[in-house]
């Protein structure tokens, strides 16, 4: 009752037959039935959905796909189902691709996390940049 009380996001919903272009930010988590075209940041959770489409550049936490993604994706976690297709650059740490579901691009090493864990030890940080420019 006198507690604090706990900040939470809601559901951000793009219907279908609507259209963003541009920057994009979403805080909780989002499902896109429609389409979104830009720079998009989502705190959470995307979710494409059967008829929906993101073309652009995407940073969440995890995105699961139905419909279509195209473009580069930067991600914790990445999930195809079976009437999904990513096609582009991808950068996650787990990647999980349903029968039927579509990758055509290539999936890349980021090293911005790795980098960011060893803070001011710049030396070791040029060390790795240097390997994996090799």
């Amino acid at each position: 009752m006198f507690g604090k009380s706990k900040k939470t996001t809601g559901l951000t919903y793009i219907a279908q037959g609507s259209k963003i272009t541009g920057e994009s930010h979403f805080d909780g988590e989002t499902l896109v039935g429609g389409a979104i075209y830009g720079k998009i940041n989502a705190e959470s959770k995307l979710t494409i959905e059967a008829n929906g489409l993101v073309d652009g550049e995407l940073t969440c936490q995890e995105l699961k796909v139905s419909g279509l993604f195209r473009g580069k994706l930067c991600c914790e976690k990445l999930t195809i189902c079976g009437t999904g297709t990513v096609e582009g650059e991808v950068a996650s740490k787990s990647m999980e691709i349903f029968e039927g579901g579509q990758f055509i691009g290539m999936r890349v090493k980021e090293e911005v996390n790795l980098l960011k864990q060893l803070g001011n030890d710049s030396e070791t940080a040029t060390e790795l940049r240097l390997q994996t420019q090799e």
